[in-house]
């Protein structure tokens, strides 16, 4: 599965979801619902003005007026916004499936892993393997504050370290679409740690994420 389809199939598989769960559910995105995470997909998507506040905290207060503006828009609509995908004049349009597809799938997974008693999705190998690719991309830029050396290993034993640092290692073994969530700073995850306690405790603690 590629990138195009992946962040296609994942778009499509989280309106599904969100259209299931409704506007108000809880998400792992801290105190949003499922209308708030709706509308900041939508307004990353359509509103360029809104970019550089995802990133940059100075800019953040502009990008969350908007989000919450976005909010308050019919839920259909924003559900429809997120299916159709970033538009023609979009920054987003001609990276669709780089830029979206981890995007996608962890939002979704936030949808799914609020609710009690969520499993992991059965994915296929190709899908796994395209995770294994992002969750690498991603461990490398996480994991920020700690000295500690960060490993991924898939079950099937293959490894790979995503911050070398110091001698106190850490390895973090599961499927790599639970390797991927736990880089993005996700915790409702299926991932088997080994190292000494108070290096895993730093690791799950670091700057996660992007």
């Amino acid at each position: 599965m590629g990138r195009v389809s992946l962040a296609r199939d994942e778009r499509h598989a989280l309106v599904r979801t969100m259209t299931q769960t409704g506007p108000d559910a809880p998400t792992l995105c801290g105190d949003w619902t499922t209308r708030d995470l709706a509308a900041h997909l939508v307004v990353r998507e359509r509103r360029i003005d809104t970019m550089p506040g995802i990133v940059l905290p100075p800019l953040a207060g502009h990008t969350e007026r908007v989000r919450a503006g976005a909010a308050d828009r019919p839920w259909e609509q924003l559900l429809a916004d997120i299916e159709s995908g970033p538009p023609v004049w979009s920054p987003l349009y001609l990276v669709d499936g780089l830029a979206n597809a981890a995007e996608m799938f962890v939002h979704h997974e936030d949808v799914r892993r609020a609710a009690p008693g969520w499993e992991p999705r059965p994915l296929d190998a190709s899908t796994q393997d395209r995770l294994w690719q992002m969750a690498r991309q991603i461990g490398r830029r996480g994991y920020r504050g700690t000295d500690v050396t960060v490993v991924f290993e898939r079950p099937d034993g293959t490894r790979a370290t995503v911050r070398r640092r110091g001698p106190r290692t850490v390895i973090l073994r599961g499927e790599p679409a639970e390797l991927l969530l736990h880089a993005f700073g996700r915790d409702e995850v299926r991932v088997e740690t080994t190292g000494p306690a108070a290096d895993v405790a730093e690791v799950a603690a670091s700057g996660r994420g992007v």
